[in-house]
C-alpha cells in the first residue's frame, strides 16, 4: 500500500510538472518573434492594411488572458493601441464556444475614419464568410465581451476634433448592455460624464443621464427589435431626451459662437440595417428639438450693427434675453427654423441650416425699434460664414432696393428700400424659377 502512495504520488507530481512547463513553453512560444509576427501577417492579410505588434503574451495563472501591445493599423490616420488585453470565460472555451469575459483596452488612438474603413473591409463579402441569418444562434449578442474597459481611449472625429474618454460597459447574459458609465478626460465635452442603463421592465430600453456644463440631459431610449415574420430586418430606435440648464459653450468648445443656458425638448429615431456600417447608422439618425437658450450672447455677429449699415457684417456680438427656436437633424445636416431672438428694442427672426463642413446658410429678418415715436427699422439678411467666421449681408435685391430707398429717402427709406428689393428679388425668382 505504501508503494502505491509513493507510485501515484509520484505520477501526480510528474503531470503537475509537464503542465507546469507546458505553460510555461507556451508562454515562450506566444512569446517569441516568430509568434508575433505570424500574428502581424494573418491580421495585415486580414484587414488590407500593415498591422505591426510589439509583443504577444498568453498568461495562463491567476486571471488567464491574451494581452496585444503596441499594436498599430497603418492606415492614414493609424489606429494606435498601446495594450489590449482578454480574458475568455474558459468553461465556454472548453466546450468549443469563444465566448469573452473581460476586454480592457489602454492609452488608444481611434481615429473614426480608419474604423470606418475597417468596417467596410471587414464586411466585404469577398473577404469575410457569409453573415448569419437571423435565426442562427451566431447572430446573438453573446460572443461580446461581458465587460469592457476602455482606460484612456481616445476618439477622433472626420472633422479632426478629439475626445479622451475613461469607460466601462458591462453587459447582460443575452449580450444587451447593462449599464455603461463614460467619463470625458481630454477635448470635446471635456468633463461631460454620462451614465446608460438599463430598464428592469424591457429588454432593449434604456434610461440616460448625461450631466455636462453645469445642466442635465436625461431621458428613455429604446430599440424596437423586427418581428420574427417580418421581411424587412431593420431594428427600430427612438428616444426623448430633456435638456436642463446647459452651458452651450460646454457642448460646441471650442467654438464659442453661442453662449447661454439651454433648456430643450428632443426626439430621436431612426431605422438602423444591422448589416450597415456605422457611417450609414449615424446617417440614419433623425433628432427635432424645441430649444430656448436663457441669457444668450451670439458671437461674432452685431445685430443691430447689422441693420445701422443695412450691408455685410462680421464681428462683434449681440446680447439677447432669449432665443427660442427649432433644430432638425439628418445624419450631420442640421437645419435651424422659426428662429426668434429677442433683446430690448431689437427683434429677429429666420431660418439657418449648418452643413456638415460647418457652413452657414440661411436668411433672418433684423427688426430694431428706434425713437420715441417707436418707428421699426428692418433688414432681411443673408447668413452665410462658418459656425467659427459668421457673416450676415444683405441678398443682391435687398441691397439694390436699399440703395434706391437712400437716394430717395435718406436714413429712413435705406431699411424700407431692402424689404422692398428683396420681397421684388423673391417674386422675380418664383416667376421665372431662378
Amino acid at each position: 500500500m505504501r508503494r502505491f502512495f509513493i507510485w501515484t504520488g509520484s505520477v501526480s507530481g510528474l503531470v503537475v510538472l509537464l503542465l507546469l512547463l507546458a505553460v510555461w513553453a507556451l508562454g515562450q512560444w506566444t512569446g517569441s518573434d516568430g509568434f508575433r509576427q505570424r500574428v502581424e501577417r494573418e491580421a495585415s492579410a486580414r484587414l488590407g492594411l500593415p498591422v505591426t505588434l510589439s509583443r504577444v503574451s498568453v498568461d495562463l495563472f491567476l486571471l488567464p488572458s491574451v494581452a496585444l501591445e503596441g499594436l498599430t493599423v497603418q492606415a492614414s490616420p493609424a489606429l494606435t493601441v498601446a495594450r489590449a488585453q482578454a480574458r475568455p470565460v474558459w468553461s465556454a472555451l472548453l466546450q468549443g464556444r469563444l465566448e469573452m469575459a473581460t476586454l480592457v483596452v489602454r492609452k488608444a488612438v481611434l481615429p473614426q475614419t480608419t474604423l470606418v474603413l475597417l468596417g467596410a473591409r471587414a464586411q466585404d463579402p469577398a473577404s469575410t464568410p457569409a453573415a448569419p441569418g437571423p435565426d442562427d444562434p451566431a447572430s446573438d449578442l453573446r460572443w461580446l465581451p461581458r465587460r469592457v474597459v476602455l482606460d484612456n481611449v481616445t476618439w477622433i472625429g472626420t472633422q479632426g476634433g478629439s475626445s479622451t474618454v475613461q469607460a466601462e460597459l458591462a453587459l447582460d447574459e443575452d449580450g444587451w448592455p447593462a449599464r455603461a458609465t463614460v467619463t470625458v478626460l481630454r477635448g470635446a465635452l471635456e468633463g461631460a460624464r454620462a451614465v446608460l442603463q438599463r430598464q428592469t421592465d424591457a429588454a432593449t430600453a434604456w434610461d440616460l443621464k448625461v450631466e455636462v456644463g453645469g445642466g442635465t440631459l436625461q431621458g428613455p431610449l429604446r430599440l424596437r427589435l423586427p418581428e420574427a415574420s417580418a421581411r424587412a430586418r431593420d431594428l427600430t430606435f427612438e428616444g426623448a431626451l430633456e435638456t436642463r440648464g446647459v452651458e452651450v459653450f460646454a457642448l460646441t468648445a471650442p467654438s464659442r459662437t453661442l453662449t447661454g443656458r439651454l433648456d430643450a425638448s428632443t426626439t430621436l429615431s431612426a431605422r438602423i440595417n444591422p448589416a450597415a456600417g456605422a457611417a450609414a447608422v449615424a446617417q440614419a439618425l433623425r433628432t427635432q428639438t424645441r430649444f430656448t437658450v436663457n441669457n444668450a450672447v451670439l458671437q461674432g455677429v452685431d445685430l443691430a450693427r447689422a441693420v445701422a449699415t443695412v450691408g455685410l457684417s462680421r464681428g462683434g456680438s449681440t446680447g439677447l434675453d432669449t432665443l427660442a427656436g427649432q433644430v432638425r437633424t439628418r445624419g450631420q445636416q442640421i437645419e435651424l427654423t422659426n428662429l426668434v431672438a429677442s433683446s430690448g428694442a431689437l427683434a429677429a427672426t429666420g431660418a439657418v441650416t449648418v452643413a456638415p463642413s460647418g457652413a452657414l446658410s440661411g436668411r433672418v429678418r433684423v427688426d430694431v425699434t428706434r425713437g420715441a415715436g417707436g418707428d421699426v427699422v428692418g433688414v432681411p439678411l443673408v447668413v452665410g460664414g462658418t459656425l467659427d467666421d459668421p457673416s450676415l449681408s444683405l441678398s443682391r435685391s435687398a441691397l439694390l432696393g436699399a440703395a434706391i430707398g437712400t437716394a430717395l429717402m435718406p436714413g429712413v427709406g435705406t431699411g424700407a428700400g431692402a424689404n422692398l428689393g428683396d420681397r421684388l428679388g423673391e417674386g422675380l425668382k418664383d416667376l421665372f424659377g431662378q
